[in-house]
């Protein structure tokens, strides 16, 4: 389309703002409706494998995000107790980076910052209050007291997606998936030059990320209730009874952990959204869904996936509806073989059984995969 569109995106994560800077940088008319009071990222870092710098590569960020961060380039597996068992190098996807660890709070500054400059607006403290559509648009309503008419709603309002309930009411809720992770950063170790995975027979697996040139994190899987939270005067013990059988470099970083209110909880859960992700000119991406477990450090490489995939649909089609139905007929298989494989991958580390469809995409492994989601998008 050559006309410019105007378009509200509906969340300001890592999948939104990448949206907006892909196409307010092709001239068209991007609002993004952000609900929070101001672009603070939770959480500790976040892993952009080669195919998620690709996509900050075509959005103009990639720098920007090295520069922030930390590239590495070979996995290390370890047992249980430190000895190394491999160093596996990962792929590249053409020319850019194996991976890059980045601080969350780091790479929601960088991506605010490219919205901004290729001409999106960022409201802030507010989300959808009405919305109709009609043929030729939809009309919408914000809670700051914003209206306006647009013919595209993107939904990347993640996992607990507001914009899903409202196509879809309560049939597509988060389903926990009886395990949750347990996160906390620290002082980069100098050994530390790429993620090194601690794993074995033990009924866990814990890694250690590195993010920037000072900054690494410590995280680990665990089965854990639905309704259990970490106890705010001792989640470092809790932490360190849930390691207490690693050694080598987990117990080293392990021992770091002082400070109880370090310690990031957040259950695992997933979505999958089995009806067609749009309806007329309203459409869900990201973890809004297909959110995925963290096994495979793909989600956010999905979600950017997703943005720049559906500027390019945008481009080559003549029409909203024919693009969203090119974009989604492209994104499904992906975006689903990568959900599937990473509830697989922790299945098989917990001891959880496995179907035989599982069985046959756990032959690929993690390894595989890396190699897989390499090839073009």
């Amino acid at each position: 389309m050559t006309t410019p569109l105007r378009v509200l995106v509906h969340g300001g994560g890592i999948g939104g703002l990448t949206l907006a800077t892909a196409l307010a940088g092709r001239g068209h008319h991007v609002d993004v409706a952000e609900l929070r009071e101001r672009l603070e990222a939770l959480g500790v870092g976040i892993v952009q494998p080669s195919n998620a710098l690709h996509v900050m590569r075509e959005i103009g960020v990639l720098d920007d995000c090295l520069a922030a961060g930390f590239e590495w380039e070979v996995l290390t597996v370890c047992d249980p107790a430190g000895a190394t068992l491999a160093r596996i190098p990962q792929p590249r996807m053409g020319d850019t980076p194996s991976a890059n660890g980045i601080p969350r709070p780091a790479l929601a500054r960088i991506l605010a910052d490219a919205a901004v400059k290729a001409g999106a607006t960022v409201r802030f403290g507010t989300t959808i209050a009405e919305l109709a559509e009609d043929a030729d648009g939809v009309d919408v309503a914000l809670t700051d007291g914003h209206a306006g008419r647009y013919d595209l709603v993107v939904g990347f309002d993640g996992i607990g997606s507001p914009l899903r309930r409202r196509l879809y009411g309560e049939r597509y809720a988060p389903e926990y998936t009886g395990f949750a992770n347990w996160r906390v950063t620290l002082p980069r170790s100098p050994e530390v030059q790429g993620v090194v995975m601690s794993s074995g027979n033990l009924a866990a697996k814990a890694l250690l990320t590195p993010i920037s040139t000072d900054l690494m994190y410590l995280g680990s899987v665990f089965a854990e209730a639905e309704d259990f939270r970490p106890d705010p005067e001792r989640a470092h013990e809790q932490l360190r009874e849930r390691l207490a059988g690693f050694g080598g470099p987990i117990a080293e970083a392990l021992a770091q952990v002082t400070d109880p209110a370090a310690v990031v909880y957040s259950r695992i859960s997933q979505v999958t959204v089995d009806e067609p992700w749009h309806v007329g000119r309203i459409v869900l991406a990201g973890d809004a869904a297909h959110a995925s477990t963290p096994h495979l450090a793909q989600g956010a490489a999905m979600a950017v996936e997703d943005a720049l995939v559906l500027a390019h649909s945008l481009d080559a089609a003549g029409t909203v509806p024919a693009a969203l139905t090119a974009w989604e007929e492209r994104r499904r298989p992906r975006a689903m073989w990568v959900q599937g494989l990473s509830r697989a991958v922790l299945k098989q580390e917990t001891g959880t059984p496995t179907t035989p469809e599982e069985d046959e995409l756990l032959e690929v492994g993690i390894p595989g995969a890396a190699h897989v989601l390499v090839k073009p998008y």
